[in-house]
């Protein structure tokens, strides 16, 4: 009866012993398997789970067991990650994704500027194609401007045009919907775009400091309640013509519906990249019945309720 236990015992190990080695082998075979990558892959913050799910959606060809197998290399690093070829093998990949990082450089887009001006700057900065990188972003973002927001953003040195517009549309884009959802409790792409980031960009080209936004932001309410038109130059300020001065000529010759003294309601999107301020100060504008401005002396708005007061302020 002993020497049957023990024969049994010894095949049990044996066959636990195959099976290891089976899978060593086979495990081996695996990680030594081709997968194709982007050179440089932006890795969000989650868990290692989530950060799989979405390497899926990239195409990055991976199956349930990588988990483990990624886990015994260690957790994925958030951030940027300079793989350095598109093809590699499965167990370089793990090593890469957990201990790589990419070197990093700053691009900053400045509140009230444009995306036309943005994006030259962008390809001087980084040496890229102004020419791709606008047919990118017109791939990725719904409007022409208004869509990335006015911050800086660390970017690995050689990125491509396609990445980099990828990258920040899609962070972009993530930042809007978390915001509207937050204030609103839900997200309308054409209506948060067109309405509240429309008026933010109105608000950003012409308050004179944060303090003032609520107050632009109440302005643009109160007229457009009335049925005015919004008569402002920040509109006219749109693509190339961001830092040109908006003259009496321009007014009469520009006959895009970026002309608020031409036409009546908002321009058909926003004319420039917002900060969060100016968002803040289009859904919440100042508790005042003013309908005019000027710019005083000092840099500052002068804010009144008549137009007979406005002319005064002018003169």
């Amino acid at each position: 009866m002993i020497r049957k236990i023990s024969l049994y015992l010894l095949l049990f190990l044996l066959l636990l012993g195959a099976i290891a080695s089976g899978l060593y082998l086979y495990t081996d075979k695996y990680l030594k398997n081709t997968i194709t990558t982007p050179k440089l892959l932006f890795i969000p913050k989650g868990s290692t789970k989530s950060i799989i799910k979405m390497f899926k959606k990239e195409g990055i060809d991976l199956h349930w067991f990588d988990y483990y197998l990624i886990k015994m290399k260690g957790y994925p690093q958030a951030g940027w990650i300079n793989l350095g070829e598109e093809s590699l093998s499965r167990d370089a990949f793990f090593e890469k994704i957990t201990h790589a990082k990419a070197a990093l450089q700053n691009v900053t887009l400045i509140p009230g500027e444009t995306n036309v001006l943005f994006l030259e700057a962008l390809a001087k900065q980084l040496d890229l194609n102004v020419s791709k990188l606008r047919k990118s972003y017109k791939e990725f973002s719904p409007y022409d401007d208004g869509v990335i927001f006015a911050e800086t953003y660390s970017v690995p040195l050689g990125i491509d045009e396609h990445e980099l517009m990828h990258y920040l549309v899609d962070q972009s884009l993530k930042e809007h919907q978390k915001l509207s959802y937050k204030y609103l409790n839900s997200y309308h792409d054409k209506a948060w775009f067109t309405d509240i980031v429309t008026k933010a960009s109105i608000i950003q080209k012409e308050a004179a400091n944060v303090d003032e936004m609520p107050i632009v932001s109440a302005v643009i309410r109160n007229r457009l309640q009335k049925n005015m038109k919004l008569q402002m130059d920040g509109t006219l300020n749109y693509g190339k013509f961001s830092h040109i001065r908006v003259s009496a000529k321009k007014i009469r010759k520009d006959k895009s519906k970026f002309n608020t003294y031409m036409y009546a309601g908002l321009p058909p999107y926003p004319v420039c990249a917002v900060s969060k301020e100016a968002i803040m100060a289009a859904l919440n504008p100042a508790n005042v019945s003013y309908l005019y401005f000027v710019k005083g002396k000092n840099g500052k708005h002068i804010f009144t309720k008549s137009y007979k007061e406005h002319l005064k302020n002018i003169k």
